[in-house]
């Protein structure tokens, strides 16, 4: 059939960018005023038009066909340089209109005749290569008018699993049926890629069969050649004590270890194992072999050999996926159930085939259902079925077709950011918001006009999420993981162009990547990393990435480091990680002009180098844990372009004024910056501002006008001031808070018609809400009416999850609090309320799980009203029907606890109820509730 390729190629969404910076206003203007030849920019425009428009084709046929690989390898190359000297040109006119010809001498760029040079010398490089084209045949394909994007609102949420019951009954059975005391069990499961390993692995080690047997349950996550006990044996311990283990000592872990597991039951589930090194298994195994409990470990692995290294029972081979089973993953996937009833059996017809041919790997069947979730239309489906890439020789990379076919026809932005991510390593989980960061950065986003950069970046990472190349952590909540396959994906993709030097420790000083543009690092393992970074800065003289990949475990470097000596030669670096480097100066770090994202966490530094805000191009500035940080440069407003500030946990006291003038800043995390008292007094000229974070500060008062701030999302308290220009009223302006929010101060307002302007119920978005009072010598001289209506007006929108009342001053509770309208309430805490005289009627919350009550000083009696509903329904439901934990403490004067009535067990409250703490309750007679069915 006739080649076609639906999918745009990678290098669309490069040459999208440069053209868009070919007719930006800003480098027209420049080449203007600066005289310089405009036919020499249009012959630039016009050759990187010829190379376009072959791309397709040469994307199609680079698997197959070595001459085209290389080809597009190369132009990719020119490309890269094309984008690099645009950039620098886009720069300087950019600096020159903010600040003026007299200030420009203070960046470092080329001169006029110099980019001349190097324009023409790319142009010429270009049409080069561009000449190629017609020897290797390369054609113009046309692109199939159809979009393959899934909305960005549909997030992947969590799908059934099909075909694994009976293995996992096996599984189980094979871990309780284990009579052995004192000893070690291996039960080692092994399967080809994709086949579902890790999710059966998953299921069985949540399975509440397991949980009631075993005391004390570790996943670790292997995924490496090289089996790493330390890390292992680290990770078990971790697991088992619930706490940071920061020994890098193996026996003293080990020795931990073993006195931590004796006489206990423990499972291990050891996650995608390689390695068939005997002597280091044995050396894992230490510790289990000297506790005097039963020790379960479950491998994972694709290797038979491995399998036999490590078992102790028959190994336990995973079998595909029967065509039904498999059908069930892909029709999940697709949502299949959402197409019109007279096309969904057209569509089972050409699903089933596709089905055929994902050969009954489940992540296949699910990465192709992801693919068409969007796509209602048989001619979309038979176009997958119909598909060159299925013929396809997997060579060497082993590649699966489905995996290719969902990459081929990925939208080009979305290529990139999904092989950008091949930098990670494998198994590495990382966040969403930190990744958008560096994508950004790396011009992976789409510009617009109006509204976030960071907003376009979190759509591009739930398509990805949503078509199955992300997936959420089972084991670190609010990561994500790649699966291997994925991360093979990635690699293959992303060819000589990206280098880990983690895969062996080394910098990749070879053949094997001769100019990579992007470069990833791990720990400091050994002396000799800085220097081979060094020795093979010639080859990495164009990289835009130097990133720290932040492991678990870091040992200090004992070598002295110079890094003004290595960026000197790294001057077309977009991204710099310098995590955990002993830097003392960094003045040299000026002259990266390109240079957009910075992290210097963990570094030692006191003040930053006044240099530093000549990085006209810096959007993301990272300087969390920087333990001795006490200044930042005086004139920050020159980092115009600075859209994340990051001063987490560093000891800085003052931020500069200057902070304020950045009007693009979008992101300033101040969190846990113990010793800041004051935000700059004009923030609320930050206008474009979505996420301030003062967790952990002394910032007692909010700077005049904050409610200028509308695109505010993320702001987690706010302390009301004594003046209406910091007063409550300054909320009703922030309609878009969302997630953790909390107010302090609240005895500042004196006047309920203020609390009203904050708009509580207004704000949709919030999920969790603390009403803070706080404690002071008039905490006896208050109107309690006043209390009460203040308390009235800050009433929450309905969805609210999560409810804390702190110090609150008056003697009863408006009615909303507890409204059965809550519906989807399910923690509440009522604490410091120390002049409540009766408790707000609390049993009808419908999902209640959590309620903590404690230092209400005045409580005497809790009363039949507890139980009983606001009085909006005539019909009462069994109260407190979904709460699990209940805390009473510290209720000086409480004595009564009133049973509730009721004609049978089954309405009786607390039927859930786990857990019931009552303590510092010194009046309290012991009338405590009987009928407890739920209590452990």
């Amino acid at each position: 059939m006739a080649a076609r390729f639906v999918g745009e190629a990678f290098l669309n969404s490069a040459l999208g960018t440069i053209y868009d910076m070919l007719i930006s206003p800003l480098l027209v203007n420049f080449i203007q005023r600066k005289k310089l030849n405009r036919k020499l920019v249009e012959k630039l425009e016009t050759v990187l038009k010829a190379a376009h428009a072959v791309i397709n084709d040469a994307e199609r046929r680079q698997i197959e066909e070595e001459d085209v690989k290389h080809w597009l390898d190369r132009l990719k190359y020119a490309v890269y340089d094309a984008e690099d000297i645009l950039d620098e040109v886009t720069t300087k006119a950019a600096i020159q209109k903010v600040q003026g010809n007299s200030l420009s001498r203070y960046v470092n760029l080329h001169s006029d005749g110099e980019i001349v040079t190097k324009i023409e010398n790319i142009i010429d490089a270009l049409e080069l290569i561009v000449n190629e084209k017609d020897g290797l045949g390369l054609k113009e394909i046309p692109v199939e008018g159809m979009s393959w994007r899934i909305p960005s609102t549909s997030l992947v949420g969590v799908h059934q699993i099909y075909g694994r019951d009976k293995d996992r009954e096996a599984i189980v059975k094979l871990l309780l049926d284990d009579t052995s005391e004192g000893g070690i069990s291996v039960i080692p499961m092994v399967g080809m890629g994709g086949i579902g390993k890790t999710t059966l692995a998953q299921m069985v080690y949540n399975d509440d069969r397991v949980k009631q047997k075993f005391d004390v349950k570790a996943w670790v996550c292997d995924g490496q050649e090289e089996f790493d006990v330390l890390k292992a044996t680290k990770t078990v311990m971790e697991k088992v004590t619930s706490s940071s283990c920061d020994s890098t000592e193996l026996n003293t872990i080990q020795e931990s270890l073993k006195e931590v597991l004796a006489g206990k039951k423990l499972l291990v589930v050891l996650d995608d194992m390689w390695s068939n090194n005997y002597d280091v298994w044995i050396s894992f195994l230490k510790p289990f072999k000297s506790s005097n409990g039963a020790v379960m470990i479950l491998v994972t692995t694709r290797l038979d050999s491995t399998a036999d290294m490590v078992k102790t029972v028959p190994t336990y081979h995973l079998s595909l996926l029967g065509d039904d089973d498999c059908w069930s993953v892909f029709a999940d996937h697709s949502c299949l159930n959402s197409a019109e009833s007279h096309s969904r059996s057209d569509l089972e017809v050409v699903g089933r085939k596709i089905v055929e041919k994902c050969n009954g790997l489940a992540l296949a069947a699910q990465t192709l259902g992801g693919l068409l979730r969007a796509r209602k239309e048989v001619a979309d489906w038979e176009f997958i079925l119909r598909s060159e890439i299925w013929e396809l020789p997997k060579k060497d990379c082993g590649i699966l077709p489905a995996l290719r076919i969902s990459y081929d026809y990925l939208p080009s932005h979305l290529k990139r950011c999904f092989v950008y991510c091949s930098l990670f390593p494998k198994d590495f989980p990382f966040q969403r918001d930190e990744l958008v960061l560096l994508w950004m950065a790396e011009g992976l986003l789409q510009q617009l006009k109006s509204g976030s950069t960071l907003e376009v970046g979190s759509k591009y990472f739930n398509d990805l999420v949503s078509r199955s190349f992300f997936q959420h952590s089972k084991t670190d909540e609010g990561y994500f993981v790649m699966h291997d396959l994925m991360h093979d994906l990635s690699i293959f993709y992303g060819g000589k162009f990206f280098s880990r030097n983690f895969e062996d420790g080394t910098a990749d000083k070879h053949d094997a990547c001769p100019r990579p543009r992007h470069l990833s690092y791990g720990d400091w393992i050994d002396d000799s990393l800085f220097s081979d970074i060094l020795e093979v800065c010639d080859c990495l003289k164009n990289a835009r990435t130097l990133l720290h990949i932040d492991f678990e475990t870091w040992d200090d470097p004992t070598e002295e480091y110079d890094p003004c000596r290595l960026l000197a030669q790294l001057k077309h670096l977009r991204v710099l990680s310098f995590q955990f480097l002993p830097l003392d100066e960094l003045d040299s770090i000026s002259d990266l002009i390109h240079l957009r994202y910075l992290d210097l966490s963990h570094s030692f530094m006191v003040a930053l180098p006044e240099s530093m805000s000549k990085l006209y191009n810096l959007q993301t500035l990272k300087l969390s844990d920087c333990a001795y940080l006490e200044k930042l440069p005086s004139n920050m407003q020159d980092l115009v372009n600075l859209l994340h500030l990051d001063l987490s946990y560093t000891p800085i006291e003052v931020l500069p004024e200057s902070l304020s003038k950045l009007h693009n800043l979008e992101t300033l995390k101040l969190r846990e910056c113990g010793n800041l008292k004051k935000l700059p007094s004009k923030l609320q000229d930050l206008i474009n501002l979505h996420h301030l974070d003062i967790t952990g500060t002394k910032i007692e008062e909010m700077p005049k006008g904050m409610s200028k701030l509308k695109d505010l999302q993320i702001l987690c308290y706010y302390s009301v001031g004594e003046h209406e220009e910091n007063g409550i009223g300054e909320l009703g302006g922030l309609v878009n808070l969302q997630g953790l929010f909390g107010i302090k101060k609240l005895e500042n307002v004196i006047d309920s018609s203020e609390a009203w302007k904050a708009r509580m119920v207004d704000k949709k978005y919030i999920s969790h809400l603390c009403l803070k009072w706080s404690s002071g010598e008039d905490s006896d001289i208050v109107d309690f009416q006043i209390e009460k209506d203040v308390l009235s007006k800050l009433e929450p929108h309905n969805d609210l999850k999560y409810l804390k009342i702190k110090g609150y001053r008056g003697t009863v509770f408006p009615d909303w609090v507890g409204q059965s309208s809550y519906h989807n309430m399910t923690a509440l805490y009522l604490t410091g309320c120390c002049n409540c005289l009766v408790l707000p009627s609390l049993g009808q919350l419908p999902s209640l799980i959590t309620l903590y009550i404690s230092e209400c000083d005045k409580l005497k009696k809790i009363g039949g009203s507890f139980y009983k509903g606001d009085g909006t329904h005539q019909h009462q439901e069994t109260p407190f029907r979904s709460l699990k934990y209940l805390t009473i403490q510290k209720l000086p004067c409480w004595e009564e606890w009133e049973s509730y009535e009721c004609d049978d067990d089954d309405h009786a409250p607390f039927l859930q109820l786990e857990e019931l703490r009552i303590y510092n309750c010194p009046k309290l007679r012991g009338d405590l509730p009987t009928f407890l069915p739920s209590l452990k």
